[in-house]
């Protein structure tokens, strides 16, 4: 007989309830996956047969370490249960039932790699301008609306504005077209595929009775489709138990649907809702606080968390001038933790909301010889687009650095691909020139179609342009200006994803690093940065121990528990992160990622924000993050100075409408000459602005331009493609 003893009163009735459908809401550290545990324990110490239990997680790991748990409770039965991802259990489901939908039982799965392959023949076979029709961005749209169940052909009906939309079109119907075809699926597949199996009613009848009873775990994180698939398959009064937390609902991004839990009981009006509010993780300071700031989200399942743990320690603020001074006080911070209180540096986490915000903390973590690790995320030096801008600014040093050419050959995509590099390549060696003296002698290379040639020549052009200017302008400056010349900031703005926006911020940070250096290093040349970097890079792995500060982004820490938490950032524009299109709707959800990773810290946490902070190489004064406002002042230090004031803050659409009124974006030509102060503008990174200053003349005219959120830039006009409306 299974022993619930270690079980709350709550618990203990979500556990044992199993006439029907049942709403589990797991505030933070309350227990949520013993609870799940514990009830599919229960449910097979009760007689269900484990090959009927359907139990679903959002990773393996927890898939496997629950199954472990399980074993321990009641034995063996956990190995036939029907537990797992929902990709992994469905796909299971399909290569049994493969031919009903017109596959083979040996369909390939294809990965995000095979995917955008695919996409990116796709676009070559249909002559499209690869510079143009980004590959990525398809893929990654193709799999949002596949998420959103919408296919080509609803896709064509309602959601084509323009021609890059038929272009995508036709890419779209190809690609799936292809896949079936190639007997292949997608990960999005995996999940629609079922959909359409259990369209045949023989099928769906099969699997309704070979099932008794469902279990979600991180029901909050599910998506348009795979809640389709459990209503389709578990009858409205069956045994379901969902367990998730509206509060940590943060992935919306991914296509994770909050409203599945909120309309839940409207699907399954039999279901009975439990409340796990008793916290066993956190201080009664964090958890109030945390809760404090929750409460201001709209539309929310109604609970209040609570804990018998102790007070613990206030609530730290720390308000520091700039971001090298914030990354500074949490070292500081850090020793003292580690010095007074004994933990170790694995006990400590260090929070941030984009990952272009490590590059700060790792050079101050390097300086200070504070062992740390990048949990769920890379070294900010080694992610991709900022390998590929330092690999720009090497063959800028270095015209004979070929791996580093290589790199850059065709990024952004030029056209030049590999058999063209390959011929190149081999003319280099035949002739005995460097690739780069190759690309000048592209004419002579034989079997490269004379619309390459012409690329490989611009290509020169553009490198031959920056090596001029490498010691006539600032590294920070020249850099600014090579981005805005390979279009970096318009392609990832036209993506628009989370992913290429994060993109956009690490190589705004790289400006920034750049232009801060050369700030602390006046006589220093480009060379003596990249030299800098390189050793950075080029450090010794910390000898493989786990004893060392976790630096992550709030995203990548949910699910974890830290003693002590440092959440840092926390001003308006970053976190929560601006959209200056969405304005204030994307705030609940980046509240809720607030709350998230408020919720991580067991014994003490640390909120910090700067008054200024480099972004895009020059210094933006920052206003101070609106959540900070609503943490109650009584859970700050009463002899903190920085805590408990309220701003009169305006909202940014309040700030828009004040400075901008009724202008649109289309008002805006694109000259920018004859600017004068007070002229409105608009920037592509930046937004609108208005002139504050103009001086200088020729190719040295620069003005100062107060953009929106109170942000001033000072820019060299030549470089900066403002485009002016009177």
């Amino acid at each position: 007989m299974l022993s619930l003893k270690s079980l709350n009163s709550e618990q203990k009735k979500a556990v044992e309830y199993v006439d029907g459908p049942s709403l589990i809401v797991a505030g933070a550290g309350s227990g949520k996956t013993r609870v799940l545990t514990y009830k599919i324990a229960y449910i097979l110490d009760q007689g269900h047969d484990p090959f009927s239990v359907l139990a679903l997680t959002f990773t393996n790991k927890a898939a496997n370490e629950m199954k472990s748990r399980i074993r321990e409770l009641i034995g063996s039965k956990a190995d036939y249960l029907w537990m797992g991802t929902f990709h992994s259990i469905f796909a299971r489901i399909l290569r049994t039932e493969a031919q009903h939908i017109n596959f083979t039982n040996n369909f390939s799965i294809y990965d995000t790699e095979d995917s955008q392959s695919l996409v990116g023949n796709i676009i070559t076979e249909l002559n499209y301008d690869a510079d143009i029709v980004n590959s990525s961005s398809f893929r990654r749209r193709i799999s949002y609306l596949k998420n959103q169940m919408v296919f080509p052909d609803k896709f064509k009906k309602k959601m084509i504005k323009n021609s890059m939309d038929e272009k995508f079109y036709k890419v779209y119907s190809q690609y799936q077209l292809r896949l079936a075809e190639n007997n292949s699926m997608d990960f999005e597949d995996l999940i629609l595929r079922p959909l359409e199996l259990f369209k045949n009613e023989k099928i769906l009848k099969k699997y309704r009775k070979h099932f008794s009873a469902f279990l979600v775990d991180e029901f909050q994180d599910t998506n348009k489709a795979q809640y389709e698939l459990l209503k389709i398959l578990c009858p409205a009064n069956g045994l379901i138990s969902v367990v998730g937390d509206d509060a940590q609902s943060i992935y919306s991004w991914r296509g994770a649907e909050i409203s599945n839990m909120l309309n839940f009981s409207e699907d399954f009006p039999k279901a009975k809702t439990f409340k796990l509010e008793q916290n066993y993780r956190s201080t009664r300071t964090i958890i109030e606080a945390a809760g404090g700031v929750i409460k201001n989200n709209p539309e929310q399942i109604e609970k209040k968390l609570w804990t018998e743990n102790p007070k613990g320690d206030y609530i730290s603020l720390l308000k520091c001038s700039d971001e090298k001074d914030e990354a500074y006080s949490i070292c500081r911070l850090i020793k003292e933790e580690i010095h007074h209180h004994k933990y170790h540096l694995k006990d400590i986490a260090v929070l941030y909301r984009t990952n272009a915000q490590s590059r700060v903390l790792e050079d101050v973590f390097r300086v200070e010889k504070i062992p740390y690790l990048i949990v769920g995320g890379i070294e900010f030096y080694k992610r991709k687009e900022i390998k590929d801008l330092l690999a720009y600014l090497k063959v800028i040093v270095n015209k004979r650095d070929e791996e580093s050419l290589l790199r850059i050959m065709n990024f952004p995509q030029r056209g030049i691909g590999l058999t063209t590099i390959t011929r190149m390549i081999a003319f280099s060696r035949r002739h005995n020139v460097t690739l780069f003296e190759t690309m000048a002698r592209v004419f002579e290379v034989i079997d490269i179609k004379e619309r390459i040639q012409k690329n490989v020549k611009h290509f020169r052009i553009l490198l031959d342009k920056y090596i001029a200017l490498k010691d006539k302008l600032p590294a920070g400056e020249m850099t600014r200006a090579l981005i805005e010349e390979l279009g970096l900031v318009a392609m990832f703005k036209e993506d628009n994803t989370v992913e290429s926006l994060q993109r956009l911020q690490n190589i705004e940070e790289l400006v920034s690093a750049i232009s801060q250096y050369t700030k602390e290093n006046p006589n220093a040349r480009l060379e003596d940065y990249l030299q800098q970097v390189s050793l950075m890079t080029d450090l010794e792995k910390m000898d493989g121990s786990t004893n060392a500060v976790n630096l992550m982004t709030c995203h990548s820490v949910k699910g974890l528990e830290f003693p002590v938490v440092f959440v840092t950032g926390l001003e308006e524009d970053i976190f929560p992160l601006s959209n200056k299109f969405s304005f204030e709707a994307n705030v609940p959800e980046e509240r809720r990622l607030f709350y998230v990773s408020m919720t991580r810290a067991m014994k003490k946490l640390y909120l910090s924000h700067a008054r200024s902070r480099y972004r895009f190489g020059e210094v933006a004064y920052q206003n101070r993050s609106r959540f900070i406002e609503e943490v109650p002042p009584e859970f700050f230090s009463p002899n903190d100075p920085n805590a408990g004031k309220k701003t009169n803050r305006k909202s940014k659409k309040e700030l828009y409408m004040e400075m901008f009124g009724s202008i649109d974006y289309k008002d805006f030509s694109k000259s920018d000459s004859n600017l004068r102060p007070g002229m409105k503008v608009y920037h592509d990174m930046f937004g609108l602005g208005k002139v504050l200053n103009v001086v200088g003349s020729g190719d040295n005219l620069k003005a100062t331009v107060m953009f929106e959120g109170n942000n001033p830039k000072n820019l060299m006009l030549k470089f900066a493609k403002l485009k002016v409306s009177e």
